[in-house]
């Protein structure tokens, strides 16, 4: 009976037709009384695992969260869906608190949110064990390992759930746990008989992308103007300092940005949070401090500027984008400097022995995925172990394949460098005695007469750079620990230098990026019709959650939107076929989204008009006509022939070149003035046409924009 109740809540409160993976297991295992650990990716539907059991059974589903600034946001959600639920922490009254607790006590509750350390406090446990509880729900649950940088001490006390209600089910969460990590938490938590389901670490619609770092902050800007104008997404760096330098200088370049980290104000860390849920084309830029229980669901693009301390830490950190299924990318920029800053960080910390070698294998392990010459995924999958039989043909690896090349000698001549001069200098310094660099300081050693001066010509700068910085991740040479950044060989070098192994090295790549209208395919509509009614539903939905205080995603998630735009409802049956409009929503909000639809529809009518007139502008052009000889033949004006044509070279139907007869200097002149812009100014031509000093027409300015 439960299982079937199970599969209706599913229906039609939360609006899904069907389970995924292994929810529908997870749930029953609850519903039987039984314990879990769920390991499941971003966006995998944890939080159904718990919320349809919770309301299911007898009393109420006690969740326990680390993340007391987003508990409103959550709760909000479950209200939306007309779900009975609250939260208990420190932000709230003494009579809110008092409230809450009566309800409690008169099992009017689903489910309820609280923090770890007021779940452990004598006084809730002993209203706790005045009311029935349906079952315990620890989200997040790899915050109780020591080793993991989103350790909470509290969570450690959370074994007493065990000892003070033996006979309640418990449910402990987590998007991202190594085996180490898995079996910490079973033992902290006192899980011994609990089933173990692991759904799998695949984030199959993020495209992993590590490039080398040359100048940071000018290939951020390129892959936000080129891929992600107008996107909502979150850019990661090591310090505070470097995240509010990074805000300001993205808000210098028109790109609408803010700063969060921990030496933040806890009221301007929450306001920009806020911000940052209920607005859309927000980039949040931030340390780790950030995104743990972010729910957003159209987080497009995580970027990081500085390399994560683990795979641990980059997995669920990437794993912010694209939680709605969508297309979204994890970009990372990475050089030399990042290998030696984490060396010496962890070198340099008041951590035991013990700690720093976990970490230490940490490191390694992300710097072997950052030179990665094979998939990334199958790397990133592999150390969760999991397995993914083929190559995913999503990361920059599979997509443009790595060159590699034979560096042994060239390994040698830069080893060979640090033992003669000394092994206390830094990179730099070895750069320039292999290039043969005349400097005072390299005589003033004598190291220019070293067997190891000037032998390195044939390769330049940058090349050498790439040597050092792979000889570094595979621990041939280490980082002076006391903080000058000196080179100094490891025991692993020797089979190098004797010429017992051959040492293949990677061809560091020049980026390609991606065109706009590459990058939005999967997640947008790209149809100029269906781009309107995509742009008029979403306003009704800003609408709507701006009425109510509340994130837009409450409402309805982009999926959803796109859905809409595809089924084309025309009444409440046919849109509760949608997946995510469930009966609650379909009572709020359905009159208001079948009114959009029915309004563009009329509006679709109206304009078959000037439909026929793109078409026969289009038929023209496929029979050789140029875009004057069309302006004569249909009494045009020439702008207005070119924004018909404009929408075929948007659509992927013919070439720019070709329409506008430009030359592909004079083309690629006014794209480079149109990407210097910042996104929200390119819609309107007049400062492209100004700055070109009028040379070309607005009809053909308009074209070079629909083929970016």
């Amino acid at each position: 009976m439960e299982k079937n109740q199970a599969a209706e809540i599913l229906s039609s409160v939360f609006g899904y037709d069907s389970f995924r993976g292994q929810q529908q297991e997870i749930i029953e295992q609850l519903l039987s009384g039984n314990d879990s650990l769920v390991l499941m990716p971003t966006g995998g539907g944890k939080s159904l695992c718990f919320q349809i059991p919770s309301i299911v059974m007898a009393g109420v589903g006690i969740v326990v969260s680390p993340l007391i600034a987003l508990m409103q946001d959550q709760v909000n959600a479950l209200h939306q869906l007309g779900v009975k639920a609250a939260y208990l922490n420190s932000t709230l009254s003494l009579e809110q608190v008092r409230i809450i607790e009566q309800q409690l006590l008169d099992n009017e509750l689903d489910l309820l949110y609280i923090a770890p350390e007021r779940l452990i406090g004598q006084r809730t446990l002993a209203l706790f064990k005045r009311i029935k509880i349906a079952l315990f729900a620890i989200d997040e649950a790899h915050c109780v390992s020591q080793w993991g940088h989103d350790f909470r001490v509290d969570y450690l006390q959370l074994s007493m759930l065990h000892q003070h209600f033996p006979d309640t089910p418990r449910i402990a969460l987590t998007a991202t746990a190594d085996s180490r990590t898995r079996q910490e938490i079973i033992q902290r938590l006192a899980l011994d008989h609990a089933k173990v389901f692991v759904a799998g670490f695949d984030r199959p619609n993020i495209r992993y992308r590590i490039i080398q770092k040359q100048n940071a902050r000018k290939q951020l800007l390129a892959f936000l103007r080129s891929e992600h104008a107008g996107d909502t997404g979150i850019v990661y760096c090591l310090s505070r300092k470097k995240v509010d330098s990074t805000a300001a200088w993205l808000q210098d370049k028109g790109i609408s940005a803010l700063p969060y980290h921990a030496g933040m104000t806890a009221e301007n860390r929450q306001a920009n949070q806020h911000r940052f849920l209920m607005e859309d084309g927000l980039v949040i830029v931030a340390t780790i401090a950030f995104g743990m229980g972010i729910d957003k669901p159209n987080v497009r693009f995580v970027a990081h500027l500085d390399l994560p301390k683990s795979v641990e830490a980059y997995y669920q950190e990437t794993g912010r984008a694209g939680r709605d299924g969508l297309s979204a990318n994890a970009w990372m920029v990475y050089g030399l400097q990042d290998v030696i800053t984490l060396r010496q960080m962890l070198g340099t910390s008041n951590a035991d022995d013990q700690h720093k070698r976990i970490e230490l294998h940490k490191l390694d392990a992300m710097l072997s995925l950052c030179e990665q010459i094979g998939c990334r995924r199958q790397t990133l999958l592999k150390y969760f172990g999991d397995h993914l039989e083929q190559a995913c043909n999503n990361c920059d690896t599979c997509l443009e394949p790595v060159q590699t090349w034979d560096g042994t000698v060239a390994a040698q001549q830069g080893l060979s460098c640090i033992y003669r001069t000394g092994q206390r200098f830094g990179v730099k310094y070895l750069i320039e005695v292999l290039r043969g660099k005349d400097t005072e300081r390299i005589k003033s050693f004598g190291h220019d007469q070293q067997s190891t001066f000037a032998i390195g010509k044939h390769l330049d700068e940058q090349q050498w750079h790439s040597v050092f910085r792979q000889l570094i991740a595979k621990g041939l040479a280490e980082v002076d620990l006391e903080g000058y950044g000196g080179l100094r060989l490891s025991e692993a070098s020797r089979p190098v230098l004797r010429g017992e192994t051959t040492l293949m090295l990677r061809k560091d790549a020049t980026p390609v990026v991606e065109s706009r209208k590459s990058r939005r395919r999967d997640h947008r509509p790209l149809d100029s019709k269906d781009s309107s009614l995509w742009d008029a539903l979403r306003e009704k939905r800003k609408q709507l959650a701006e009425a109510q205080d509340v994130p837009p995603f409450v409402i309805f998630h982009d999926a959803t939107l796109m859905q809409m735009i595809e089924m084309q409802p025309t009444n409440h049956q046919q849109l509760l076929a949608i997946s995510g409009v469930g009966e609650r929503k379909l009572e709020l909000y359905g009159d208001e989204f079948l009114a959009v639809l029915d309004h563009f529809r009329q509006n679709q009518q109206d304009n078959n008009e000037g439909v026929d007139s793109i078409r026969e502008t289009m038929a023209m052009y496929d029979l050789g006509m140029t875009a004057d000889q069309i302006s004569t033949k249909m009494n045009l004006a020439e702008d207005t022939v070119y924004l018909h044509l404009a929408q075929g070279i948007e659509q992927g139907r013919m070439p720019v070149q070709e329409v506008v007869g430009l030359s592909s200097a004079e083309i690629g002149l006014i794209e480079e003035t149109l990407l210097e812009l910042p996104a929200e100014q390119r819609n309107t031509l007049k400062r492209v046409y100004e700055a070109l000093d009028g040379v070309y027409s607005y009809g053909v300015l308009r074209c070079v924009r629909a083929g970016l």
